[in-house]
């Protein structure tokens, strides 16, 4: 690994914050989950996942107390004297497959920086999955990793190589409107591809696109604290990436034509 994302404090906060929500992911007990749903059938919420956040939370704000928090399942946290820097949580992306026992989950932390326009650059990002042993990290300019958590075996990124069996990643909203939107959209691409996979974890889908599993991401509709962190490792990758401008729009990366990624004629 190169020394200097190896030693890089933003992205090695990134990973510990990571690791400490995917530690209380570990601890998955069904008898605990109390889950609600939020906006719809189907769209659940845990006791894992607030507690999640809460461990991520408490471990950036020990080393940084002047970074802002935005997160899946509280408020932000606005410091009195901000530094500049804003961190993106998701502390369970993938509820719905934690809480039917569905490998594909992870604990998703990334962070920008403000500049002096009033844009925000992402530069730095961890995704950890613990029931699949792995970590994903990246640091602007610092190239995209795989960890296999169990044997500590460490690989560098670099995104899905052409080829004439092209297998797209996509996901689906809970509101029928946006699925009927997505599913017409996907019927169109799919003659671009010999397959598709609907893992359910758009942080997971991003990383797997940046090792070369998966050759394209698309969804619409997905929060800022889904791609936070896996739009950075994919891009770390040499994978091109196009994030949602506003909310809701196209997050993609990998091998997608952007021009065919339409919006819908009403808010879906």
């Amino acid at each position: 690994m190169d020394r200097t994302v190896a030693h890089d404090p933003l992205v090695l906060l990134a990973r510990k914050a990571a690791a400490a929500g995917a530690e209380v992911l570990s601890r998955r007990d069904e008898s605990k989950f109390n889950t609600d749903e939020k906006s719809a059938a189907g769209d659940w919420v845990t006791d894992f996942d607030r507690a999640a956040e809460e461990a991520i939370r408490r471990t950036i704000q020990t080393t940084r107390p002047n970074d802002e928090l935005t997160g899946e399942e509280y408020p932000s946290a606005k410091p009195v004297h901000p530094s500049g820097l804003r961190w993106s949580i998701d502390p369970l992306d993938g509820t719905t497959n934690f809480v039917r026992n569905i490998a594909y989950y992870c604990s998703s932390v990334g962070v920008c920086e403000k500049q002096a326009d009033g844009s925000e650059v992402w530069v730095a990002g961890a995704v950890v999955a613990p029931a699949l042993g792995v970590e994903y990290f990246a640091g602007r300019g610092l190239g995209a990793f795989k960890r296999d958590i169990r044997t500590d075996s460490l690989v560098q990124l670099t995104g899905p190589k052409p080829s004439d069996s092209k297998i797209l990643a996509t996901g689906f909203g809970y509101d029928p409107k946006r699925r009927e939107f997505q599913a017409s959209v996907l019927q169109q691409l799919l003659g671009e591809y010999v397959n598709v996979r609907r893992l359910g974890s758009a942080a997971l889908d991003l990383c797997l696109v940046a090792e070369g599993s998966l050759d394209a991401y698309v969804e619409f509709g997905t929060q800022e604290y889904d791609w936070a962190a896996g739009a950075l490792i994919a891009e770390e990758a040499g994978t091109p990436v196009g994030r949602p401008v506003g909310y809701p729009g196209w997050q993609y990366a990998g091998l997608v034509d952007p021009s065919v990624l339409p919006l819908p004629d009403e808010d879906a």
